[in-house]
């Protein structure tokens, strides 16, 4: 096993490799690891690595950082020629994860998870690189499962993680939130959606990708929201804009929106009445901090029904609302308007939620970077 000699001298910025994504669930933890280190160190090096072709490649450069791809997949769950194709993209994708290494001498490597972390991590581990894996989800993911006993630090969301990972590397952080989603203003949030102050809003988040249930329940619903007088701001995910922009152009004058993908997130939940979304760890992480009352719609499509066991974390504290993805197409809007009406409700929702959040995660997580750094 060979070792890359770091670059780092008490004079030269600290160099860091981030890698992973394939969601919004591993990306935009991934970017606030990021930005707490650049705030930390200004002139800090980072480098993005992901997958070519998936969504990080675009978000990440939006966020103001450098990415580069590789030609990496996970194996399909049914039999297809693109499965043979695996060990070979794992091979070149590893090899060129290596070059990377020995050509950007990182000090330190982070994996948040998806298929274009593992090469890294395996590269990294080899050499002898410092390597943290950050888990968001009750159910670790197949990379992170794999790569665990080669790292240095799993810091993690959920208590219990031990039955995934070795017990003496795990830390209890919480989930990475970039701080300013908490931050945005209500005043310009209404004046950059085109809302008006006087009548409420409701946010319909379905993850990165979007989501069927919620969109077909969404379009199903827009008569109801505009005879309730009700403002919506509805993420369709890129699948289904097309369909869902045609639905509610003919309610727009009312104020419903059908928007592909929300970039300015601290505006949507500034205005948010009332939130409607999945629960994915990251969508739970982002309620919890910026305390929005919300309805949540488990994803079926998911490993261990973890979304399902997320969204009972917070039921358990009356935290949040739980409608099932089988339920939804008759139950979704029935609670989510029942709750609009109820501003009581909404208050007790939102103070209890509060009380869950992490708001110190990303701190915690750039803290155990940095250990392992100064350790080297």
């Amino acid at each position: 096993m060979s070792t890359l000699t770091p670059h780092t001298s008490s004079s030269q910025p600290y160099r860091v490799i981030i890698s992973g994504g394939g969601t919004g669930g591993h990306i935009f933890p991934a970017v606030a690891i990021a930005n707490e280190l650049r705030r930390r160190y200004p002139d800090v090096e980072i480098l993005f690595v992901g997958a070519n072709g998936r969504m990080e490649m675009t978000r990440v450069p939006e966020a103001g950082y450098r990415i580069v791809g590789l030609d990496i997949m996970g194996l399909q769950r049914r039999l297809t020629p693109k499965n043979l194709l695996f060990p070979v993209r794992v091979f070149r994708s590893v090899r060129k994860a290596g070059k990377l290494l020995e050509e950007f001498r990182p000090d330190a490597v982070v994996g948040v998870g998806g298929y274009a972390s593992a090469p890294v991590l395996l590269a990294a581990t080899s050499r002898n690189i410092p390597a943290l894996i950050q888990e968001q989800n009750s159910y670790a993911g197949l990379v992170n499962k794999l790569l665990a006993r080669r790292v240095n630090k799993i810091c993690v969301a959920y208590g219990g993680m031990e039955k995934f990972f070795p017990a003496e590397k795990l830390v209890l952080t919480g989930n990475p939130v970039r701080r300013e989603i908490a931050l945005g203003d209500r005043a310009e949030a209404l004046q950059f959606f085109g809302l008006d102050p006087a009548r409420p809003v409701l946010l319909v988040v379905g993850g990165s990708l979007g989501a069927r249930t919620l969109n077909l329940a969404t379009a199903a619903a827009l008569p109801r929201l505009q005879a309730a007088g009700v403002q919506l701001l509805w993420q369709t995910g890129k699948l289904y804009y097309p369909t869902a922009q045609q639905e509610a152009a003919a309610y727009s004058s009312t104020g419903q929106h059908a928007l592909e993908f929300v970039q300015r997130m601290d505006l949507a939940y500034a205005v948010a009445d009332v939130v409607i979304s999945r629960a994915g760890a990251l969508s739970v992480s982002e309620l919890c901090l910026t305390g929005k009352p919300c309805v949540l719609v488990p994803s079926p499509n998911v490993a261990e029904d973890h979304q399902t066991k997320n969204a009972r974390a917070l039921v358990d504290q009356d935290a949040a609302l739980l409608v099932s993805d089988a339920e939804a197409p008759t139950r979704l809007y029935e609670a989510a308007l029942a709750l609009l009406g109820q501003p009581d409700r909404q208050q007790q929702l939102s103070a209890n939620i509060r009380r869950l959040a992490h708001p110190e995660a990303t701190g915690a997580i750039v803290d155990e970077l940095e250990k392992l750094i100064s350790r080297r």
